[in-house]
């Protein structure tokens, strides 16, 4: 049994107080400042850089040491031999699933794939030119307007049922998105097809053709939405669960992750480093560019990361899927490609880089590679927000489920004017 430690926080004035350490399965120990209120003293931590503000056992990530787990299973094995929904089970119950389990789970996410025919007006309503996460964000939420039998949350089975319905309805809402936006027709789900594949086929497809979709192509798009399908407290997830706590149902907290996500700073990275390839636009000027960056002239996108310090571990296995996918096209020689490869090599052997400790992220290569399977740039967080729904929805379901949750309410450091009485207008 684990010894109780304590911390003692001992003010200028000699009042003090214990607070217990804490101690996790993994990661580093925290100190519980629950009841720092007693002394009319708060903590301040801006952007929650060393707050923990739940318990969870879904995802670990040690940036240090460049791990990222997924219920204890490494990243990099679930991308090479595990398939989406199978994360998707194993994220949800907390284990892998046996045959029998699998095949009935996949069984259940595709009955739910079709939405109400009365959703597909919503898209009406929105001019062609409208970025479709802004469509996501708002006929995702519309959700519980259509399926408000599943909306008590205190309910496993509603959870599990709007858990089911969110997995298999977001991929169809987000290929309307974008057929919507090209202005072609909508392409409703094939049960034959597997998750990957049907989302490919919703996309892609026409009515007046038949469809076959690549199986390399397809892996590889299963492979993207593994390694995103959930990262620890990131800014979405705990909007997720910041909303969740309140109550709200789950298809509007998932809305609002969708809405966080839509930042540059979070979902829109790889469409950033794609950009700044094409900037570069010649191997001839990766030197350079380097330089510019070290110069504080340019900007190095898709390198370095808020959590990783050393290499992102989902970054590999982008940039051998971001191979296969060019073998397969017959894009060996893509340019964005060599650049990345040429640019990765240069920056990795400079010190500079080195000790900033700046290595590439899953996001360098990401955008290459949802580029080569005719993802258009303005979807690439479409597909984000299509990965880490399984993620939301698992954390939002831990946190209802632990049955102990509060609503959120951050404290605040008050600078602004001490009371003050009110004036009239005409002594102003």
């Amino acid at each position: 049994m684990e010894k109780n430690r304590i911390a003692t926080l001992t003010l200028d004035d000699g009042r003090s107080i214990e607070l217990p350490i804490m101690s996790g399965t993994l990661g580093p120990d925290v100190i519980d400042i629950r009841n720092l209120g007693k002394l009319g003293i708060f903590t301040y931590d801006p952007a929650f850089f060393s707050t923990a503000s739940c318990t969870s056992a879904i995802t670990f990530i040690d940036g240090d040491a460049g791990l990222l787990y997924y219920r204890g299973y490494p990243i990099e094995q679930l991308a090479e031999h595990s398939d989406f929904l199978e994360v998707c089970y194993l994220l949800l119950n907390g284990e892998l699933p046996d045959g029998g389990q699998k095949a009935e789970f996949s069984r259940r996410v595709t009955s739910h794939t079709m939405v109400h025919d009365q959703m597909a007006r919503f898209f009406s309503g929105f001019r062609r030119d409208a970025h479709p996460m802004a469509v996501m964000v708002g006929v995702v939420g519309a959700l519980s307007a259509f399926y408000h039998d599943s909306l008590d949350i205190s309910n496993p089975e509603h959870r599990d049922i709007s858990a089911l319905r969110m997995l298999a309805k977001v991929p169809t809402i987000a290929a309307m998105a974008h057929k919507y936006y090209i202005g072609a027709p909508f392409m409703y789900p094939k049960n034959k097809f597997g998750y990957a594949e049907n989302l490919m086929y919703m996309m892609f497809a026409t009515p007046a053709e038949d469809y076959i979709p690549n199986p390399v192509l397809v892996r590889a798009l299963d492979r993207i939405l593994i390694l995103h399908a959930d990262h620890e407290q990131n800014a979405s997830t705990s909007t997720v669960r910041l909303a969740g706590s309140s109550g709200a149902n789950p298809f509007a907290c998932i809305a609002s992750g969708i809405a966080a996500l839509w930042g540059p700073a979070h979902g829109g990275a790889n469409e950033a480093a794609l950009n700044m390839l094409i900037e570069i636009g010649d191997v001839s000027r990766v030197k350079e560019y380097v330089q510019g960056v070290k110069d504080k002239k340019y900007r190095l996108m898709g390198f370095g990361h808020r959590v990783y310090k050393n290499m992102d571990p989902r970054a590999a296995v982008m940039r051998q899927t971001c191979y296969e996918v060019l073998k397969e096209l017959k894009l060996e020689n893509n340019k964005l490609f060599e650049l990345a490869m040429e640019l990765e090599r240069v920056a990795l052997s400079d010190p500079y880089f080195i000790d900033h400790k700046l290595y590439p992220n899953v996001d360098f290569y990401s955008g290459i590679v949802l580029r080569a399977l005719g993802i258009p740039t303005n979807m690439f967080t479409v597909i984000f927000a299509v990965a880490r729904t399984v993620g939301w929805i698992s954390q939002w379901n831990e946190m209802i489920a632990s049955g102990d949750h509060k609503i959120s309410r951050p404290r605040q450091l008050y600078r602004g004017a001490v009371k003050r009485d009110y004036v009239p207008v005409k002594k102003r």
